[in-house]
């Protein structure tokens, strides 16, 4: 019954979202129109509106909902970048972190009734190499947030784990959004924000810890010699 409304709320939530075309309110146009009115209030009320907004942004990212990635360039154009920094961290890996939970509690005992024998390999992989795999997930901008913290929920990997890897790993990319946000006159969309440079900045910084582990190994067999 407690999963059947938890998926109730989430179709709901989903549904009205784009039935009613909230995505309009989540664009850098409608941010750019009403900037003026929006600092205004930020200032009148910082500490309640920073409230609201790490809220707003923990129930998008919570609910799977579009939008994380303008929110952020708004955080930058609100907050700066170090208070912007701060507040996206967080918000979004709470956030994250719910969607993730809400996968596991929903969807992961049917998949292990209808394929566990056939995920045992992969779930024992990521229950050993979760961090790992997590950590080059997340820095590579190829793969949607949101499909990492639901296929994550069907897996073994600790919830602190997947908190404080997500945590680390969406880090580099909160920074480059909430930098461009400080500019957010300039920006026109978020399509060109990663460059293909960057994105093999991304990619490099990612192999690094498979890099540092298996340069490890090989030091303690050759001890071990």
């Amino acid at each position: 019954m407690k999963k059947a409304l938890l998926v109730l709320f989430a179709v709901s939530a989903l549904v009205s979202y784009f039935v009613f075309d909230l995505g309009q309110y989540l664009s850098l146009e409608n941010f750019k129109a009403q900037q003026a009115e929006i600092l205004a209030a930020k200032n009148a009320h910082p500490l309640i509106f920073i409230a609201g907004f790490f809220l707003t942004y923990v129930t998008i990212t919570g609910l799977s909902i579009p939008g994380a990635a303008i929110m952020t360039l708004i955080a930058g154009a609100l907050f700066g970048l170090v208070i912007g920094i701060v507040v996206v961290s967080f918000a979004s890996t709470i956030g994250a972190t719910l969607a993730f939970l809400g996968s596991r509690y929903v969807l992961r005992d049917w998949v292990q009734s209808k394929f566990g024998e056939r995920l045992k390999a992969i779930d024992d992989g990521l229950a050993k190499d979760g961090a790992f795999y997590l950590f080059t997930l997340r820095l590579i901008p190829v793969f949607p947030f949101f499909v990492i913290n639901l296929l994550m929920g069907l897996t073994r990997i600790r919830t602190w784990t997947f908190f404080w890897v997500s945590q680390l790993g969406m880090l580099a990319g909160t920074i480059v959004y909430v930098n461009a946000g400080t500019q957010i006159s300039q920006v026109e969309s978020t399509a060109g924000l990663l460059s293909p440079t960057l994105i093999g900045s991304f990619v490099l910084l990612a192999l690094f810890p498979w890099a540092a582990r298996g340069l490890l190994a090989v030091v303690n067999s050759r001890r071990g010699q």
